[in-house]
């Protein structure tokens, strides 16, 4: 069998196999070829589709199509149904043949590959049932009626007329604007580009452009990441942990002796291999109790805790060899377009960059990658939170009160600590600026941290730096026109540099204040304030940490970052991302207080996520503490309120795409209702009811 022969066998059921395997097994196969328009008999033994468009006729009706990687015949798809249907070449097609006395060999010379092509055929007959089961029904229950054989797709304003089972790919472009198609959107839902489609609707692609692009290409990475971990070494135990940003960090259940150096060297090879291999990533519905099963095989205890709390009867499943996950979002087709990654050990750390030219500086600019995340798990796994399952389980076992308490109280330590070295410094702090993104709490953290201030003897003063925009008018352009208001230059930097010098040198200020309505910036329209002997200055805004601050060295300046930066796991391969539950914690509070609705939120959140990478989070080096304000308990409690929010979202509203994301996650905690949430939480802030005033 020749090379390109050979590279057809990667599809359908044979794309569990490794090249070697498929060599293997390729000697046993006849390779036939048969041109377009070809009626074809069905063959004794077993035929695979390698190539090529093929029809199911029922009556010269088309009721089903066959797609590379399909087996028919005698042991396939429609082998019970010789006598009624026949098949139909749409196109030039090649097929391999097995019969019965070259199975009997292929089994006897390699079984563990025959095994795994029979596992491959069991999933490819679960994917097909309940598609062919619909046909079949509406054939043999109205036969005198014509089955609808076509479906329309809309894509870019054109609607294409295509055969059902069309696979999204087919529909849609390698790439954009030099950007590889990564996934695409159905319906304004989110779809593997191997998906076949059923109905008509709606097509779009996603590209690395696309915030939930990047989510898809990072989700793959890491599934990729373990299924290269496997590939070297079965025993070796690694999982998915915290984002930082540019790079996901790995836990080492156990790295079964490995060098951790060498093993970085060698899981990046891997990787690459895979690449190379441009392995198929696969999605397969199973029941809950065989995806269990699967998980137990693989050693993947929190897997299997958070399946037995769904409420479904089956579950998709997703692999690229033989690691099966969960799928939370649907991964790219193949592995060929994750070729940006590297794998780099760091001071004793694991980690797996998304974008190799950024591996230095990272490396460079950013804390130290686990610190925060050790600190934060201690305590988590001090009491059993070690999953999204485990969380469930801890919850149902009547233990809510006691996950509170100690998140509750884990926060109100830091903040202390961070009052404590605040006010212990060497050299005197005057004035403590505090950033962080969207959503991250600083309302609640800045309210929280001067309650521990004034317990060390100090009496803040608060300034927002949105009070210090220049008049919207003059306020600078992004590249659509539209006003910055989140870029460095929309501040006033020399009206706020008097300010502050003039306040810090102990002089008395008339402060200014921004009108929101009007858009009019009055230089002297706030407060009078002055800061004594015991005062110290909290600014809080976007830009605390930028360099560009108009600080001296003189001034005795403390920032910090806050940001919710820790999550559980889902399963070895995700976690829920903290950009999700500061998303979700937005959708929560602009509802209850601004009327602003989930759809708009969703809507404008890619804007503001690019706002946040290009003028927060590059400064997070700037910061001389970090408060991460996660609390592990608060998607359960943002639940309650989240679900009717996003269920508004309309079906066919683009917002629909995240918000039937969000609540496939959100539906993976149980429910904690807002009572048993103090009075003075960081997450009273989104959900109200605070005894603060905001």
């Amino acid at each position: 069998m020749q090379e390109n022969e050979i590279a057809m066998l990667s599809e359908g059921i044979f794309s569990s196999l490794s090249k070697e395997e498929l060599e293997s097994l390729s000697g046993y196969m006849k390779i036939v070829r048969f041109p377009a328009g070809q009626l074809l008999r069905f063959q004794k033994g077993f035929n695979v589709l390698l190539s090529g468009d093929v029809s199911v006729l029922r009556e010269n009706m088309e009721i089903g199509q066959l797609l590379p990687g399909d087996g028919f015949g005698d042991w396939g798809l429609w082998g019970w149904m010789q006598a009624r249907v026949s098949l139909r070449t749409e196109s030039d097609i090649v097929v391999g043949q097995f019969d019965e006395t070259d199975l009997e060999k292929a089994n006897a010379a390699h079984p563990s590959a025959l095994l795994k092509v029979i596992k491959g055929f069991s999933r490819m007959m679960d994917a097909h049932l309940e598609d062919l089961s619909r046909v079949l029904l509406s054939a043999y229950s109205a036969p005198s009626q014509p089955v609808k054989t076509t479906i329309n797709v809309t894509v870019d304003g054109e609607v294409k007329q295509v055969r059902i089972g069309t696979p999204l790919a087919r529909l849609l472009p390698d790439e954009i604007d030099g950007k590889p198609v990564v996934s695409g959107l159905f319906n304004h839902k989110q779809i593997s580009l191997n998906r076949p489609l059923y109905t008509s609707g709606t097509a779009e692609a996603l590209t690395l452009d696309n915030l939930e692009g990047r989510n898809i290409y990072r989700a793959s990475l890491c599934l990729l990441a373990l299924e290269a971990a496997h590939r070297i070494d079965p025993k070796i135990r690694l999982r998915i942990g915290p984002s930082l940003g540019f790079a996901y960090l790995f836990e080492i259940d156990d790295i079964d002796g490995h060098d951790l150096k060498q093993f970085a060297v060698q899981l990046n090879d891997e990787m690459k291999k895979l690449v190379r291999e441009d392995v198929v990533f696969r999605r397969d519905y199973c029941s809950i109790d065989e995806a269990k099963t699967r998980f137990a095989a693989q050693g993947w205890d929190e897997a299997i805790r958070l399946l037995r709390k769904s409420r479904n009867s089956s579950v998709a499943l997703v692999s690229c060899g033989e690691i099966y996950a969960v799928e939370i979002v649907p991964l790219v087709a193949s592995a060929k377009i994750l070729n940006k990654f590297c794998v780099v050990e760091n001071a004793g750390e694991l980690l797996l960059y998304f974008d190799s030219a950024n591996v230095h500086e990272a490396q460079t600019r950013s804390l130290h990658p686990s610190s925060l995340a050790k600190q934060h798990d201690l305590w988590l796994n001090g009491i059993g939170l070690t999953s999204v399952g485990a969380f469930n389980d801890i919850c149902i076992a009547g233990d809510v009160s006691k996950i509170i308490r100690v998140s509750e109280g884990f926060h109100e330590k830091r903040i202390s600590q961070l009052a404590d070295m605040i006010a212990h410094r060497e050299n005197r702090v005057k004035v403590v600026c505090i950033a962080g993104p969207s959503s991250s709490g600083k309302t609640t953290f800045l309210k929280r941290l001067s309650i521990q201030l004034q317990v060390n003897g100090l009496n803040p003063k608060c300034i927002s730096l949105d009070d210090y925009y220049v008049d919207r008018e003059k306020t600078v352009r992004d590249e659509n026109g539209e006003y910055d208001f989140e870029a460095f230059e929309a501040l006033d930097v020399e009206l706020m540099r008097q300010q502050l010098h003039d306040l810090i040198v102990g002089k008395t200020v008339k402060i200014a204040r921004y009108d929101f309505q009007t858009g009019i910036s009055h230089h002297h329209g706030g407060p009078e304030m002055n800061l004594g002997e015991h005062d110290i200055l909290l600014l809080e805004g976007i830009h605390g940490l930028n360099p560009r601050m108009p600080f001296d060295q003189s001034d005795g300046v403390f920032r910090i970052f806050i940001n919710p930066m820790t999550s559980l796991q889902l399963d070895n391969a995700s976690r829920v991302s903290a950009s999700d539950i500061r998303l979700i914690r937005r959708i929560v509070r602009d509802r209850h207080t601004r009327a602003i609705t989930a759809a708009s939120n969703i809507m404008r959140w890619p804007s503001v996520r690019r706002g946040e990478l290009k003028h927060i989070f590059p400064y997070q080096m700037q910061a001389d503490a970090v408060f991460n304000t996660s609390l592990v308990y608060e998607l359960s409690v943002l639940k309650v309120y989240a679900e009717r929010y996003l269920l508004e979202v309309d079906e066919d509203d683009p917002a629909q795409t995240i918000a039937f994301r969000l609540r496939r996650l959100i539906d993976k905690f149980v429910s904690i209702y807002p009572e048993n949430v103090p009075q003075t939480s960081l997450l009273r802030e989104f959900i109200g009811g605070s005894c603060f005033e905001y």
